[in-house]
């Protein structure tokens, strides 16, 4: 992972020695020119002559003509400058410039926000991926850079906050990239481990066996038809002086064939990101161990992997998940939801203040809302507890509904309920919603988080992010914990 070295500096920007100097550039207003923010010390620049607009994630690169630096990159603000326009033109920049060894962000940081959302987006653009990578790769690699952000005297932030979100938005990438076949549910159980280590963590691995024996029907009914067996992994922050408790609960689906009811092959492609609510969950609970909240937070991944085989579960088979309720499963590859059900179920005994669970839940996420913009579903107060926090750290999503008449079409004629309706996919993400709702214990305020869209991007580069896992909602989730300390 590599790990930018972050500090401030309260010196001139143009004073500021670095490799690369980075100032912000707003588009002209009603057709105008272009104009750099706070930089008067470039002087008479004609920035239309060199085709900068100021653009969201245009990155122009100059010699360095009267600065301290080697070099100044004018980078787009886009319209405004409130933070998350500066987290996202810092990480932009950063992700822009990967072979620079020491980065100056002379962005408008005139107060602590801004240098926070500065110090935030660079470390979050400095993430590579090279873990399969081999010899055959041409080029350098990204190294740990050195950045600072130009802060103005008397603004004084500790880079310690954007150092763990950033690593933490960095886990999950990690996870999420590497391929299924090098993290099974057992390997993502050792990766817990390793992160608890030397923290105030403790980790429950309950294996296979263990599953059967403690009627977790879903998580070992999904992991059955695969030759590395299922797991379920808890992991617990608890400081002695908390009074708040925030369940999260992770989807950990390592590689989603399908099951029986195989997926087609294009559809099959990328699902090792299947995993990425268990991969987030760890994470924003590690983040709350480093960060030393004061807010306990348990997280439950739910991992299996979901194969075709002769052991594997059928299309009509039941599944008695832990709460006791019966799922007939009419679609294997509706998977997602059983092994939910089983750790929502789980957390609701230990009658947590909230419960948010965290899946690439369904393609109908995608249909309705998009790459970019996560479903939110749940109890209306938590559900705007955590819309208004996604908001502020510009992570986007969007409240739906959990419309009544959808109960109708769970009925199952051997069981408590099905796990999907076959031939009608109407409100699926919906739907899945629903489903999740029967296991949540009663009265405790709940959130379910469907990123399946917006947890890998697919596209080119924009703001922080490149091609791959993006670590959605892990900040969210980070912020949320915090909080909930001065409930």
């Amino acid at each position: 992972m590599v790990r930018p070295i972050l500090s401030t500096v309260s010196s001139a920007a143009a004073g500021t020695e670095a490799d690369v100097l980075v100032v912000g550039v707003r588009p002209g207003v009603d057709g105008g020119p272009a104009t750099t923010v706070g930089a008067d010390f470039l002087g008479d620049l004609d920035l239309a002559a060199i085709g900068v607009t100021g653009a969201k994630d245009q990155l122009v690169r100059l010699p360095g003509t009267g600065v301290a630096a080697s070099s100044v990159a004018l980078v787009g603000l886009g319209s405004a400058t409130d933070a998350a326009a500066v987290r996202s033109a810092a990480g932009s920049a950063v992700r822009q410039l990967p072979l620079v060894g020491s980065i100056a962000i002379a962005l408008p940081t005139d107060s602590a926000e801004l240098v926070e959302a500065a110090l935030e987006g660079a470390a979050l653009g400095s993430y590579a991926f090279t873990a399969h990578k081999g010899t055959g790769t041409t080029g350098p690699a990204r190294g740990d850079q050195r950045i600072a952000v130009v802060a103005p005297a008397g603004v004084e932030v500790d880079t310690t906050r954007a150092s763990v979100v950033a690593e933490a938005a960095s886990t999950v990438r990690d996870l999420v990239n590497t391929a299924a076949g090098d993290l099974g549910p057992s390997d993502v159980a050792d990766v817990a481990q390793g992160l608890a280590a030397d923290l105030p963590l403790t980790v429950e691995v309950l294996d296979e066996h263990e599953l059967e024996a403690q009627g977790f029907g879903g998580i070992a009914g999904v992991g059955r038809g695969s030759v590395r067996p299922p797991r379920l992994v808890v992991v617990r922050y608890a400081p002695e002086s908390a009074s708040k408790h925030l369940a999260l609960v992770g989807k950990g689906i390592t590689f989603d064939s399908g099951g029986l009811s195989l997926k087609p092959a294009a559809s099959m492609l990328g699902m090792k990101t299947d995993m990425t609510g268990a991969a987030t969950v760890l994470a924003a609970t590690v983040a709350a161990a480093k960060l030393g909240l004061d807010t306990k937070v348990t997280a439950w991944l739910c991992l299996a992997e979901n194969m075709p085989s002769g052991s594997a579960t059928r299309p009509g088979d039941v599944l008695t998940l832990k709460n006791g309720k019966t799922v007939e499963v009419t679609n294997t590859d509706a998977e997602g939801r059983l092994v939910l059900g089983d750790g929502m179920a789980a957390a609701s005994l230990e009658r947590p203040d909230a419960i948010v669970d965290v899946a690439t839940l369904t393609g109908a996420q995608v249909v309705a809302l998009g790459d970019r913009t996560t479903g939110l579903m749940g109890s209306d107060d938590l559900v705007a507890q955590v819309r208004a926090i996604a908001d502020a750290v510009a992570e986007p999503i969007w409240p739906m509904p959990l419309p009544e008449e959808l109960d109708a079409r769970l009925a199952s004629d051997v069981a408590d309920m099905v796990n999907a309706t076959v031939g009608n996919p109407a409100g699926g993400m919906l739907l899945a919603g629903k489903f999740l709702e029967r296991f949540v214990g009663e009265g405790i305020p709940w959130a379910h988080l469907d990123i399946a869209g917006p947890s890998e991007h697919k596209g080119g580069g924009y703001g922080w992010l490149g091609k791959g896992a993006t670590g959605v909602m892990v900040r969210t989730l980070i912020s949320l914990a915090e909080e909930l300390q001065s409930k």
